[in-house]
């Protein structure tokens, strides 16, 4: 009786972990992009705080009924700068091994496609929502101890905060699988780049949300289904949606990547 050499799935994830942990560009990556995501938010809170109006406390009940401090915990362009660095990673984690032909001598080694790129899916997945994590926790907290100073500042068990940290969160490994799917599909840097671009932040900005099924479309999109979700207040739209369907719409874009990646890469010529 003959034992399988095929490596085992754990085997594989830790491989795929050295890997990506040994390239230096997606530590950097990471880390500027965290920064920047905390500077447009942290900037944001300070500069509330700065220019806070002397006789506050009527002014300051209203900033909090508005949902102000949640808006300001994690902003439009700081969502907007995760997904475009949480896409890039996804996309040149792959496109990296394509480009410098290391993806032929990994397909030698290990001749089982599918559970190789599943391994990569799951590094991706665990070391982004991680990422997201922390870059949304830290920010909702660090707004948060900002807008304190002037006494409107929120606790985490406000209403709707969990659900903007976490939603906040998830953009990042949303992102970066979208990323990785693009990559498996065109293979080339440049390409893959533009395309995540124009798929995660400009489509939803040039879909117009006056006409049903333009409206429709643009909600299958994960930055829409963010905007519904960290939506205080009244939901001001022709054609509104439900808080469930922008949940799903975020858990179901990185199974799709995901396989879109595993069937794409296993179904192609290297």
């Amino acid at each position: 009786m003959t034992r399988s050499t095929d490596p085992r799935f754990g085997d594989l994830v830790a491989a795929e972990w050295l890997k990506l942990r040994s390239l230096r560009s997606t530590g950097w990556s990471l880390l500027i992009a965290g920064l920047a995501v905390l500077a447009l938010n942290t900037g944001t809170a300070y500069d509330t705080y700065r220019y806070w109006a002397e006789d506050g406390e009527a002014d300051g009940a209203r900033f909090v009924r508005d949902g102000i401090p949640l808006q300001e915990a994690f902003t439009v362009n700081s969502a907007l700068v995760l997904m475009l660095s949480a896409g890039a990673v996804g996309a040149l984690s792959l496109v990296a091994e394509f480009r410098t032909g290391l993806i032929r001598t990994t397909f030698a080694a290990v001749p089982a496609r599918r559970p190789l790129m599943a391994a990569k899916v799951t590094v991706l997945t665990a070391v982004m929502t991680v990422f997201g994590a922390v870059v949304a926790g830290a920010s909702f907290w660090l707004t948060q101890a900002i807008l304190s100073g002037r006494g409107v500042g929120v606790p985490i068990g406000h209403p709707g905060a969990w659900r903007l940290v976490i939603a906040s969160a998830l953009l990042a490994p949303v992102s970066a699988l979208a990323g990785m799917a693009l990559a498996a599909l065109l293979r080339h840097g440049g390409t893959t780049l533009v395309a995540t671009f124009v798929l995660l932040p400009l489509l939803p900005i040039a879909l117009s949300d006056d006409r049903y099924w333009t409206a429709v479309l643009d909600h299958t999109l994960p930055y829409e289904a963010w905007l519904r979700l960290t939506e205080t207040g009244m939901v001001d739209s022709r054609h509104p949606w439900t808080s469930t369907g922008a949940w799903l719409v975020l858990a179901l874009w990185p199974l799709a990547a995901a396989t879109a990646a595993v069937l794409t890469v296993d179904r192609r010529d290297v």
